[in-house]
C-alpha cells in the first residue's frame, strides 16, 4: 500500500512513537500554519492527515492512549463521518458535559509532564493562553518539536507557484502608497520595524497575488517593514521574475528566502522597537526576537487600513457582481433546465455547472471557497461538501441550497441562494421566509457612527427569534478585495465575552446571512455582501447603512409572501428591480427569461 494510504490509526501509531522517543505525554495538533491561516497549504495540513478529518476547522490531540479531535456544530456529522473506525473521537466543542480540549489535557496530564505543540503552528498569543493553562498543574510545553513533521510520510513540499503584480488599474493604490501610510504611522508610535506574517496583509501590503492555498490568491511570505530604509519580503525567490524583483526593489522591497525571518529578526538591535500581532505570528519567529529588542504588541494596522476598501475598489466590485450575478442566473436556469428535462444530476455536477458558468466570465481567477451545494437535508449541514465518495442525486422536489463565490482580479464574492428543485412544503416555505425576514431586516438597517458587528447581529436574528428558531453560526464576515473571503477585523455575530467591538465604517465589506437548519430535513441560508455606505447626518451624529452589492434573485417560489410585510415585499421587489436593471444587459435568451421571470414583483 502506497505510504499516503496509511490507515489513520497506523497514522496515530507513528505519532505517538514520535511522542515516546522524545518524552512527550500529550501533542496538539492544531489547524494552523506558520501565518495562522483559516485555509491551509497541504503541507500544513496535519490534523487532516493524521486524523483523517479535513474540515477547515478542528484540533487533534494525542495522548498515549487517547485521541480527539475538537471542533464545532458546522462539522459534527462530516466529522462523525471521517472519523469512524480511526479510534479517534469526536469532541463536540461548546456542548454541555463536553471539555474543552484544554481544559481535557488538564485532567489527563500530570505534573512534570511535558506538551508538544509545533512551534510554526502555534501563535504568541495561543502559547501564552497554553502557559496560563497549564503552569498551576506543573505542565512543561515544548514549541521545538515538530512531532507530526517526524511521523508524516510523504509529507507535501513547500507550494512553488508564481507570485503575480495586481494589474494598477485594478489595485488601484500603488504599493509604495501604501507602504508610505504605514511607516507614517509606524513612526508617529515610535516603531522602527513591523512584522507582518498574516498572508493577506502581505499581499495588500505589496500589490501581489499568489495562489499558493486553494480559492485564496496568496503567497507564502513574511514582511519586515522598516520605518526608514528598505523593507524585506521573505519569500522564495523562484516564485519571482526579474522583472517583479526589480520593480519590488524600485519600491524599496528585497526579496529573501522565505527561511530567512527567523534570522533577520534575531538581527535585530538594541535600538530596534519591532511591532507585530502576537496573536498572528507564530512561535517559532516570534522566539527569534532578541531580548534587548523593545517590543509593541498589537493589530497589524494593515488588517484595518485593507478592511476600509476604496472607491476604485468599490467600483471593480460592483462590476463584478454583476458579472457574477450573470454567471449564477446562466448555471441556475441551467440547472433547472436539465433537471425538467429528466437528466440524472447529483451536488457534485451542480459544482461542476456553478464552476463552469463563472469561468466563462471575464477576469475570472477561481473559486473563493469550494462549492456547498446541499440538496434537501444536506442543506442543514452549513458547511456540507458533496465528495465522489458521498452525495445525492437531485430530485424535482424540494430544496436545494448553494453556497458558492469566486475570485475575479477585481474582487471576491459570496453567495447563498435557495431553489426550488419541485414542490416545496409548507415548513420550507415558511422557514424560507423567516430567514429572509431577517436579511431584509438587517440589510435595510441604519446605525450610528461606531456601532459594531454585535450590536447589530440580532436584527437579522429578531424575526427568527419570534418563531422560536436560531442559528448557530455568525451572521456576517468581511470579504477581501480579491483577496480572503473571510476577512476582519469586521464581523456581525453575537457578543462574545472579552471580545473586541470592532466599529463598522464607511467602506467596509460584510456578508449577511442569516440560516435556519432543521438536521435530516432542509436547511435555509441567504446570502448576499454589502458594504457599509453613509447614511445621513443628524443632531445625534453621522449614521452609516447597508449598500448591497451581490446581484441575484431569490427564488420567490420558496416564500410565502403573507408573511412579509408590505416593506418587506416592497424592499424584495426593490431589490430584483435592480438585478434586473444590472444583469440584463449581460444575458440573452433563456438565460434573460430566466431572469425576467426570476425578477418580476412577488
Amino acid at each position: 500500500m502506497p505510504r499516503m494510504n496509511t490507515p489513520i490509526p497506523a497514522r496515530i501509531v507513528a505519532l505517538r512513537a514520535a511522542m515516546h522517543e522524545h518524552g512527550i505525554a500529550a501533542l496538539v495538533v492544531p489547524s494552523a500554519d506558520p501565518h495562522l491561516s483559516e485555509y491551509l497549504p497541504a503541507r500544513w495540513q496535519a490534523r487532516a492527515w493524521f486524523s483523517g478529518f479535513d474540515g477547515s476547522a478542528g484540533t487533534l490531540i494525542v495522548t498515549a492512549d487517547r485521541a480527539g479531535v475538537w471542533t464545532d456544530s458546522r462539522y459534527f456529522s462530516q466529522a462523525e463521518r471521517q472519523l469512524a473506525g480511526s479510534g479517534i473521537t469526536l469532541m463536540k466543542l461548546r456542548v454541555p458535559h463536553t471539555p474543552e480540549h484544554l481544559d481535557w489535557l488538564a485532567s489527563q496530564l500530570h505534573e512534570g509532564d511535558t506538551l508538544a505543540v509545533a512551534g510554526d503552528c502555534v501563535s504568541l498569543a495561543t502559547l501564552r493562553n497554553m502557559d496560563a493553562h497549564f503552569v498551576r498543574h506543573g505542565v512543561r510545553i515544548r514549541t521545538d518539536l515538530d512531532l507530526p513533521g517526524m511521523a508524516w510520510t510523504g509529507r507535501p513540499p513547500l507550494p512553488s507557484q508564481p507570485v503575480f503584480e495586481l494589474d494598477p488599474a485594478h489595485a488601484g493604490t500603488p504599493r509604495a502608497e501604501k507602504l508610505d501610510r504605514l511607516r507614517t504611522l509606524m513612526r508617529a508610535n515610535g516603531v522602527t520595524h513591523h512584522l507582518v506574517s498574516s498572508l493577506d496583509d502581505i499581499a495588500w501590503l505589496t500589490n501581489l497575488r499568489g495562489s499558493d492555498v486553494d480559492c485564496n490568491p496568496v503567497f507564502l511570505a513574511h514582511l519586515l517593514v522598516a520605518s526608514d530604509g528598505p523593507s524585506v519580503l521573505f519569500a522564495e525567490r523562484m516564485k519571482f521574475d526579474d522583472a517583479l524583483l526589480a520593480a519590488l526593489s524600485a519600491d524599496g522591497i528585497n526579496v529573501a528566502g522565505y527561511a530567512e525571518v527567523t534570522r533577520a529578526v534575531a538581527q535585530l538591535g538594541a535600538g530596534a522597537t519591532l511591532l507585530y500581532d502576537p496573536a498572528h505570528v507564530v512561535c517559532t519567529v516570534s522566539n527569534s526576537i532578541p531580548a534587548q529588542t523593545k517590543r509593541v504588541e498589537a493589530a497589524n494596522p494593515s488588517t484595518a487600513f485593507k478592511a476600509v476598501k476604496t472607491a476604485t475598489e468599490l467600483d471593480h466590485v460592483r462590476e463584478v457582481m454583476r458579472r457574477d450575478g450573470a454567471a449564477l442566473a446562466h448555471a441556475f436556469r441551467d440547472i433547472e433546465a436539465r433537471l425538467v428535462a429528466g437528466e440524472a444530476l447529483t451536488e457534485l455536477d451542480v459544482d461542476r455547472i456553478v464552476h463552469a458558468a463563472r469561468a466563462a466570465q471575464p477576469e475570472f481567477v477561481s473559486e473563493s471557497f469550494e462549492t456547498i451545494a446541499g440538496y434537501q437535508a444536506n442543506g442543514a449541514l452549513p458547511h456540507y461538501r458533496a465528495t465522489p465518495e458521498l452525495h445525492t442525486a437531485l430530485q424535482a422536489r424540494g430544496l436545494l441550497l448553494i453556497d458558492s463565490g469566486g475570485q475575479y482580479l477585481g474582487g471576491t464574492t459570496d453567495i447563498t441562494r435557495v431553489l426550488a428543485m419541485g414542490d416545496t412544503t409548507p415548513e420550507q416555505r415558511r422557514d424560507a421566509t423567516l430567514v429572509l425576514k431577517g436579511m431584509i431586516n438587517l440589510s435595510r438597517a441604519r446605525f450610528p457612527q461606531g456601532a459594531s458587528g454585535p450590536q447589530l447581529d440580532a436584527l437579522a436574528r429578531a424575526p427568527l427569534w419570534a418563531s422560536g428558531c436560531n442559528y448557530g453560526h455568525g451572521t456576517g464576515h468581511g470579504v477581501g478585495y480579491f483577496l480572503n473571503v473571510h476577512e476582519g477585523p469586521q464581523s456581525i455575530r453575537p457578543p462574545v465575552e472579552g471580545a473586541p467591538l470592532v466599529p463598522l465604517e464607511a467602506g467596509m465589506i460584510t456578508s449577511i446571512e442569516p440560516g435556519l437548519y432543521k438536521p435530516g430535513r432542509h436547511g435555509i441560508r441567504h446570502e448576499n455582501l454589502a458594504v457599509v455606505v453613509a447614511a445621513d447626518h443628524t443632531e445625534f451624529g453621522d449614521f452609516l447603512a447597508f449598500e448591497t452589492l451581490t446581484m441575484c434573485p431569490f427564488d420567490r417560489r420558496i416564500l410565502e409572501p403573507s408573511l412579509l410585510s408590505p416593506d418587506e415585499r416592497g424592499w424584495l421587489d426593490d431589490y430584483h428591480a435592480t438585478v434586473r436593471a444590472a444583469l440584463a444587459p449581460l444575458l440573452t435568451g433563456a438565460d434573460l427569461a430566466w431572469l425576467e421571470w426570476h425578477c418580476a414583483p412577488l
